[in-house]
């Protein structure tokens, strides 16, 4: 069993570092909010005082935090208080230059690295059944990749630094795209008269069908655990999903990449978090578009 630091124990980290303790990892953490970090404890966190002490003993140091200026600042600060040969693994959600800058980070002071984000939301952090896109090196991937399975269903090695938030950007386009579409569809055929359920039973078996769908569907009925069955309390916040568009336009731009649909649903969401929906499901989205205000 492993030594671990966990720095960021929010909705995404607790959970997570809570599986690791139920695994037989000792595990250390650190957050900035006290109440976090005794809901923490309560799953057999040992709290620390800072993020470096957090780190001083650990063979793995792993991090969830907001952005990517949260996650550079972080290394930039643990990583001298790091054990020698510590592997350090970010699992948050931030733009690729800034993954590659932690990578930078950690190489100079000669410890391995790795960009790990997650696809799955609260409900995978908790059941353990999260995917993991892995950026960094061979020799890394092998030693986080056991550490990685304990908190998920699936661990991809993408390749080298970046990598991981690279395919995390490019999968949460195509999650936000779908979720519109599929919102799209519900609200056609609720005027064409076609029950919500009709229209699950086709599409879920045929070529329309999407992850969106069967297991986010954002009616009530079909699907019993999304979220509209909960009155859209989030799985996964529109406020999540935006920033994870807002960061596939960054890369877009930033590589020249054509994304006119991606675009859109970023504005589109942007729109809809306006409104105040931002802490609401991001398949909430079906009734800022049944309401007509999706348009123009």
């Amino acid at each position: 069993m492993a030594t671990i630091a966990f720095i960021g124990l929010g909705n995404m980290g607790g959970p997570m570092a809570a599986n690791l303790v139920r695994a037989g990892h000792v595990v250390k953490g650190f957050d900035l909010s006290p109440e976090t970090g005794r809901a923490a404890k309560a799953d057999g966190v040992a709290i620390a005082d800072s993020a470096r002490e957090a780190v001083a003993r650990a063979e793995i140091v792993v991090t969830m935090l907001p952005a990517g200026k949260h996650v550079v600042s972080v290394w930039t600060d643990i990583v001298p208080a790091a054990a020698p040969g510590a592997l350090l693994v970010d699992c948050s959600t931030i733009d690729v230059e800034s993954a590659r800058r932690a990578h930078i980070i950690a190489s100079e002071a000669g410890l391995p690295a790795l960009d790990a984000p997650v696809s799955g939301g609260t409900v995978g952090a908790k059941g353990a059944t999260l995917t993991f896109m892995v950026g960094g090196a061979t020799e890394a991937y092998s030693r986080g990749e056991p550490i990685l399975a304990t908190m998920g269903r699936r661990v991809v090695h993408c390749g080298e630094a970046g990598a991981g938030q690279a395919a995390k950007v490019c999968n949460n386009m195509i999650l936000g795209i779908s979720m519109i579409g599929i919102s799209e569809a519900f609200v056609l055929a609720e005027k064409l008269g076609l029950s919500h359920q009709a229209l699950f039973d086709v599409v879920s078996t045929s070529s329309g069908s999407c992850w969106a769908l069967t297991t986010h569907c954002p009616v009530p009925g079909p699907v019993p655990t999304s979220a509209a069955n909960n009155d859209y309390k989030p799985g996964f916040a529109t406020d999540l999903m935006l920033k994870d568009l807002k960061l596939s336009q960054e890369a877009a731009r930033a590589t020249g990449a054509a994304t006119p649909v991606g675009a859109e649903a970023a504005a589109l969401y942007e729109r809809f978090q306006a409104e105040g929906h931002g802490a609401e499901d991001y398949s909430a989205i079906v009734r800022f578009l049944r309401d007509g205000k999706g348009a123009g």
